[in-house]
């Protein structure tokens, strides 16, 4: 907390503009949106490695949170003040940040793909920034931060490592999959069991089935976009930018419609997720198939 109180007497207004437009760089919605970009229009083999990076390492966060259940830093100290604007966003357990983890698994995967210096420099700065701007508007420790960003880097590289020896060793894509699911399944099952004890209220059971909702529904894509599509991203421009308008429309609908139609409880939050990441890994690219929009590539009979 020494760390905070010092940076809380040295805020800024422009500084904590500057860290809150930072901190948007670990905002789930904004990942989601870089993320169906990137496997839509650009790079598919990439962003299945994001996407891995990011719900394995978002599994492994939401069980810390309720195994540890420590408090946001404005509870551990009433006298301590977050900045007004980022505690509405700062919801759940303080240990350890979530945006943390989701910034580092984007930028810290794209910081191994890319091959430029500047570029792989940019990528750390961003989810170090991140990480800083958590600190600086009070809504996380240091401690909170570090864990975080520690346990995903090693999240980034034993995925690049697991991905690039199943390649090498020609070991089936979809074990990785079976793995994920099954990791989705235990945290729900953690939390449900957390909660019958009551350990922990229902809001916070609650991220734990949208995170596991959520890595069921990439598992399932997985699995099927492998072995039933298999989609390329080699369509003119003008179809690329309608896709990704189309795409991320429909992501919203689903985000925020079926939020205010079914709610936000434990089985319907985590079907709700399912639904969003299967809609985008597998069930557009499905409808495109089938209804020949153009918005993706198919190899034909005789490539498959």
């Amino acid at each position: 907390m020494d760390f905070l109180r010092f940076l809380a007497q040295h805020r800024t207004p422009a500084g904590e503009a500057v860290f809150q437009f930072f901190t948007y760089f670990g905002q789930e919605l904004l990942i989601i949106l870089i993320l169906c970009l990137i496997y839509w229009c650009l790079h598919k083999k990439l962003a299945y490695q994001i996407g891995l990076t990011f719900f394995a390492s978002g599994l492994l966060m939401q069980i810390l949170k309720i195994a540890f259940r420590i408090p946001r830093p404005w509870i551990l100290d009433p006298e301590f003040e977050a900045v007004a604007s980022a505690v509405t966003a700062a919801t759940g357990y303080s240990f350890p940040s979530g945006h943390t983890q989701a910034a580092t698994a984007l930028f810290g995967t794209l910081a191994l793909f890319f091959k430029k210096t500047w570029q792989k420099v940019m990528c750390v700065f961003l989810f170090l920034a991140v990480g800083f701007s958590r600190m600086y508007l009070g809504v996380h420790t240091p401690k909170d931060v570090l864990v975080s960003m520690a346990l995903t880097l090693l999240i980034v590289f034993g995925i690049s490592r697991l991905i690039s020896y199943m390649e090498t060793h020609h070991v089936p894509s979809s074990l990785i999959g079976i793995i994920l699911a099954l990791c989705s399944v235990f945290t729900a099952v953690f939390a449900f069991v957390f909660l019958k004890c009551q350990l922990i209220e229902a809001k916070y059971a609650a991220d734990c089935f949208k995170a596991a909702g959520a890595g069921i529904g990439f598992a399932l894509s997985w699995y099927l976009e492998h072995t039933c599509l298999n989609f390329e991203n080699k369509v003119p421009l003008k179809k690329q930018t309608l896709k990704f308008v189309v795409g991320i429309c429909v992501t919203a609908v689903l985000e925020f419609g079926f939020k205010y139609v079914i709610g936000d409880g434990l089985l319907l939050g985590g079907l709700r997720y399912f639904i969003i990441v299967f809609w985008a890994i597998c069930l557009f690219p499905m409808l495109d198939k089938k209804f020949s929009w153009g918005f993706f590539s198919f190899p034909s009979k005789s490539q498959s």
